[in-house]
């Protein structure tokens, strides 16, 4: 079960591992509300996720819960840039799939129907999906094609007697099992172009088949979708996104997403050791007090630190419209990294509890990997930067 720290009167100094005072940066009145949010997460989120986590389940409820602190609303509620990526680590720091849900929802679901949607799309799907009590999964990846998706998508739509008929295969969608609708893009057979379509679950020809024994991420509902011959009507083609041009500028920043994610992942981390360690007793002492231990859980801090540092910086630079995917691959590439590093501390502190989900680090240290792969491979991201910074490409 989770382990709380304890120090001195049973809180240890710096309880919020916030060094640099990141949240600081916040406006009061978003300060106010993040503190609320991060008390229901630690509070009502993390410990029960743990269970779901090893069922391979989804928790509606606590869904249910999300919405109703308004966390289905992140992209549309006027949040500054900074008060969005915090929720994001606060998320990820109670439970990474269900962050992993919320960032997708907000950024490629929500974000791309108000972005690219229709007004008749905006009213009817809108509304639910502010409080979660609708859910969208969104459909790019494929079997064989992920990194080189934009060039290699082979998913088609051909336009047949006033209706889109669509066909192909997705994989790895999140949500796809329980989603209300999913965004498939799908190849124009006509133009060539890709486009984005809203597919109805409930479609004839439409079926998502769940991926189950995953490593990590086990709360997340990953299917692969088969269309065959789904017919939607012609109104279902989202008008915004008749070219994958204006698509990869939201790509872009739910890549970006994912490094608030990384910074999450390593202060749950950081907080399931320091508790450990402050309440573990080895040779007389608490695992707190030797050298080597501390020098571990500083370096985990100092991971976490750089990793908030880093992300704050990129929104303001969001937040001021420069954002640009060379920024936001070098961040996801250089956070999740560094999560990935904090986490394998982390579980070696727990020595052989840290292989155990019944001690979260367990559990951590799968739901990394999937931070580190996702959203673009950290090899493709470090491809991306160095292809910016030296100006040829390394992508054959």
């Amino acid at each position: 079960m989770p382990v709380q720290a304890t120090g001195h009167n049973g809180v240890p100094p710096f309880p919020d591992a916030d060094l640099m005072y990141i949240v600081d940066l916040l406006a009061p009145r978003e300060r106010d509300r993040y503190f609320g949010i991060r008390e229901f997460l630690q509070s009502s989120v993390r410990e029960p996720s743990i269970e779901y986590w090893n069922r391979e389940e989804f928790p509606f409820g606590l869904l249910a819960d999300m919405g109703k602190h308004g966390l289905g609303a992140l992209q549309l509620d006027g949040s500054s840039a900074l008060f969005k990526g915090l929720m994001y680590v606060e998320l990820a720091r109670a439970d990474v799939s269900l962050s992993a849900l919320a960032g997708i929802h907000n950024e490629l679901i929500l974000g791309m129907i108000s972005e690219l949607g229709s007004d008749e799309q905006k009213a009817r799907w809108l509304p639910g999906l502010k409080t979660f009590k609708k859910l969208g999964a969104f459909a790019l990846t494929e079997p064989d094609h992920g990194s080189d998706i934009a060039g290699g998508l082979e998913t088609s739509a051909r336009l047949a007697g006033g209706e889109w008929v669509l066909s192909g295969a997705k994989r790895w969608i999140g949500a796809a099992t329980i989603a209300d609708f999913a965004l498939v893009w799908a190849r124009d057979v006509a133009d060539g172009e890709i486009k984005g379509f809203i597919v109805e679950t409930d479609r004839p020809g439409y079926t998502a088949t769940k991926i189950s024994h995953k490593i990590g991420l086990r709360i997340m509902q990953n299917a692969d979708i088969a269309l065959d011959e789904v017919r939607v009507p012609a109104e279902n083609l989202l008008p915004g996104a008749t070219s994958f041009s204006r698509t990869n500028e939201l790509l872009r920043d739910s890549r970006a997403w994912v490094g608030w994610q990384g910074a999450g992942i390593q202060l749950a981390a950081f907080d399931i050791a320091r508790a450990y360690t402050l309440n573990r007793r080895q040779f007389g002492k608490e695992l707190a007090s030797f050298q080597l231990v501390q020098q571990q859980l500083a370096d985990m801090l100092g991971n976490a630190s750089a990793s908030l540092a880093l992300m704050a910086q990129l929104a303001r630079v969001q937040q001021e419209g420069k954002l640009e995917m060379v920024q936001a691959a070098m961040a996801k590439a250089t956070v999740t990294r560094l999560a990935r590093a904090s986490v394998a501390m982390g579980r070696s502190l727990l020595g052989g509890n840290g292989i155990s989900s019944d001690y979260e680090m367990g559990k951590l240290f799968g739901d990394a990997e999937i931070l580190y792969t996702y959203e673009g491979s950290y090899e493709i991201n470090s491809l991306i930067v160095g292809r910016a910074v030296t100006g040829k490409s390394a992508f054959h």
